[in-house]
């Protein structure tokens, strides 16, 4: 990097924290403050209501405050990362960072706080003093040996969690680190001999967990800058050094390295040489865990011992040894069971999850963030990535569940799949929305066809398919590119063996398929030549035809291309006297619920009876959902007050709604302020037929109603599941360019409900 490359680089980071506002965080409330009555509700007289309750009952503090969710990340700026000691106030964007980490990864709340105070017993001190705002404490970056002694304090005087990230955060992703590197060598930890430099709070820590997981103390040799810890050394010695001092007479690195199978570096840069890792035993395991540079160098630990097993603290490397992949998690599951400590059963549990969750297939989510990554279990993915959101799940339960069973939940919870679902619903914002309709096709075995079967997104929606449900994917695409495709994913399934394909270029039903076309479309145009180029080339005509065969019971297409050129040849070979597209419904997922668009891409200008079509279509799909449906129909007119030709065609479409009992609430026309406000909309119009706010919005054009859908989706956060095609009865849905694994997941569950479930 150049000089100017680095300067634009310093300047960049100083952007970041100065502008829009100075900072990374700030408080918002979480209840209202609009008017007189609230704020005698959240300050005097209302506030005295809480106090009494807490006075009264001290456990209802997390019931009627925050402090069951509110984390402290500690520090006096003595031991900061990369930079030493720097005192409390420079540490500062230090600790405002890892507040932002803790609510980006856990959602939990989080304050920064930097003390002056270089004795540890009066740091200690001023700790547990804050035990009546915090549900618990992150102690960050004090130098050792003072971190022992302050956490050794707090840990005993105090009845909430207090955990040392820098030592046991650590010490956690380097056991789930070395738990895989292990198994890829196929050693145990039983059997190895490991080798450590730093004496430090971290290196100490992931000792001591290497202990808990069954190194043999014995097999341990730790060295500092003052070489071999040893039995009788007086130097730099404290009770935690000693712990694992040799009885020997070796001293340096280089002469204890021999052998080993873990090099464990905690330390400093350039101080592990290739001839050391030539040294160590077949398969080594080396962890060059100094920032911003490693003991050695990954390349250069490569080129000695080309198979060596390789873990750096750096993200530019594979298998980054990050603390964030611990500690939001066991806090989350600590406080959510009112744990009062944090101890070793749920740091083990921790490990184990997330040792457990690289061994799994890859999020689609993880691979999206970081596209281009090998992200397949092996020497290069011994750990998970930071923002796989698989992590939250997996890693908060298996701490809630370890604090339960050692006993220090107060909170104990009876139902912790209901938990693990809750937290993944947090994650994956349509999880808890999609619910019913898992259920729902829980219950029905259907074939579900891919039509475009070689993309990266259908695979990885496959996989899960085949892991969350009892349907049946169906790809179509060329074996050859799927299996490639699937092993450069990182995916456990492969064709034939988990799915069945149809390859366009050679597939025994070829002349089945194009002569089912042919029949179909042989008085539309369509000649012999062209039924068979297309069956050779247009994915969905062929997906299309299965289903018309029966050979699928749904289809799935659109991940690329434009929507009506799929529909196109979908009207062509599935739409009959009772099947034909009448509306593209989109379940927007917005922070404060769900909101569906229709149609935003089938009709462009529909009729009064097409519209009453889309109204009707759309509420029986939400239900599908769970949710009673109200509708509105949606124009810049206010109920009659302009005469345009589009807000026209909407009165007349209520005028057909009326003309006939419904199972749903509907209004208009309207604006869209007036459809969700209420009170707008009582004051625009006393005594009108809907109650609350509208669930879906019914517009009288494509562009108005696919307008909205995508501000929805880009500017406002909005997760879409869709769009679902109406009136096919559920044999085919169309989605767009945009959609994710996640979201045919989600379309796959709805294509896989039985149209008998939702009517």
């Amino acid at each position: 990097m150049t000089d100017s490359q680095k300067e634009a680089t310093r300047q960049a980071a100083l952007d970041y924290h100065a502008l829009p506002r100075p900072g990374k965080l700030e408080i918002r409330a979480t209840k209202p403050m609009a008017n007189g009555r609230d704020l005698s509700r959240a300050y005097s007289p209302g506030v005295a209501e809480a106090c009494l309750e807490i006075k009264a009952d001290p456990s209802t503090a997390s019931k009627y405050t925050t402090r069951g969710n509110l984390v402290a990340v500690v520090t006096n700026g003595s031991a900061v990362l990369g930079l030493g000691n720097i005192g409390a106030l420079a540490s500062k964007p230090v600790m405002e960072g890892k507040a932002v980490l803790f609510k980006k990864f856990a959602n939990i709340d989080c304050f920064d706080i930097e003390v002056n105070e270089s004795d540890p017993e009066k740091l200690a001190e001023i700790v547990c003093a804050l035990e009546p705002t915090f549900g618990a404490i992150n102690l960050e970056d004090i130098k050792a040996p003072d971190c022992f002694i302050v956490e050794r304090i707090c840990r005993e005087r105090m009845n909430i969690p207090v955990f040392h990230d820098d030592q046991h955060g650590t010490a956690i992703v380097v056991g789930a680190a070395a738990t895989n590197a292990l198994h890829v060598a196929g050693k145990t930890f039983e059997e190895i001999k490991v080798v450590s430099t730093g004496g430090g709070a971290a290196g100490i820590a992931c000792l001591n967990m290497l202990v808990k997981l069954g190194v043999k103390r014995e097999n341990i040799w730790l060295c500092d800058v003052h070489g071999l810890v040893h039995v009788g050394r007086e130097v730099d010695m404290n009770p935690e050094k000693a712990a694992f001092a040799q009885a020997t007479e070796l001293r340096t690195l280089g002469e204890v390295i021999g052998g080993a199978d873990l090099f464990l570096g905690l330390s400093g840069p350039n101080i592990m040489t290739p001839e050391m890792v030539k040294a160590m035993a077949k398969r080594p395991v080396v962890f060059a865990l100094a920032n911003p540079d490693p003991e050695i160098m990954p390349d250069l630990a490569r080129a000695a011992v080309p198979d060596a097993i390789i873990a750096t603290g750096r993200s530019d490397f594979p298998n980054q040894v990050n603390n964030v992949l611990c500690f939001p998690f066991i806090f989350r599951g600590a406080l959510d069971v009112g744990a009062t400590e944090i101890n070793d059963a749920m740091q083990v549990a921790c490990v184990q999850g997330i040792a457990e969750l690289a061994r799994a297939s890859t999020s689609a989510e993880a691979a999206a963030a970081y596209h281009g990554e090998q992200m397949t279990f092996g020497a290069d993915y011994l750990i998970p990535k930071p923002f796989d959101p698989r992590l939250s799940g997996v890693v908060s339960t298996a701490v809630a569940r370890a604090a339960m069973e050692s006993g220090v939940a107060a909170r104990p919870m009876a139902d912790l799949e209901a938990y693990k679902a809750g937290l993944d619903a947090s994650k994956f914002k349509s999880a808890l929305l999609m619910r019913p309709v898992f259920q729902a096709a829980s219950t029905a075995s259907r074939r579900i066809v891919f039509a475009e079967g070689e993309d990266e997104r259908v695979l990885r929606a496959a996989q899960a398919i085949l892991e969350e449900t009892t349907e049946q994917p169906i790809l179509i695409g060329r074996p050859e590119v799927i299996a490639r495709r699937c092993e450069r994913a990182g995916l456990s399934i492969r064709p034939e063996r988990d799915f069945n394909i149809v390859n366009p270029q050679d597939d025994p039903r070829y002349r089945d398929y194009w002569e089912t076309y042919h029949g179909l479309m042989a008085r539309k145009g369509v000649t012999p030549d062209l039924a068979r180029a297309i069956m050779r080339t247009n994915t969905t005509a062929i997906g299309a035809v299965m289903v018309h065969r029966n050979e699928a019971d749904s289809l799935i297409c659109g991940t690329f291309g434009e929507f009506r050129w799929h529909m196109k040849y979908v009207n062509q070979v599935l739409q009959d006297e009772s099947r034909r597209p009448h509306g593209a419904l989109s379940m927007m997922i917005l922070e404060d619920g769900p909101l569906f668009i229709a149609d935003t891409h089938v009709r462009v200008t529909p009729n009064p009876a097409q519209l009453a079509e889309t109204a009707i279509g759309a509420a029986r799909h939400v239900r599908r959902f769970g949710i009673a449906p109200k509708v509105a129909f949606c124009s810049q007119s206010q109920f009659g007050n302009q005469p345009d030709e589009g807000a026209e065609r909407l009165r007349q479409a209520i005028a057909l709604l009326d003309e006939a009992p419904r199972d749903f609430t509907y209004e208009g026309e309207m604006t869209i302020d007036a459809a969700l406000d209420p009170e707008l909309r009582e004051r625009l119009l006393p005594g009108n037929r809907m109650q609350g706010a509208a669930n879906v919005l019914v517009f009288a054009y494509a562009d108005a109603a696919s307008g909205v859908r995508n501000i929805l989706k880009m500017k406002a956060g909005g997760l879409e599941v869709g769009p679902i095609l109406m009136g096919m009865g559920n044999r085919a849905h169309i989605v767009t360019p945009s959609i994710t694994a996640r979201g045919l997941l989600n379309m796959a569950a709805i294509a896989g409900t039985p149209v008998a479930h939702y009517g």
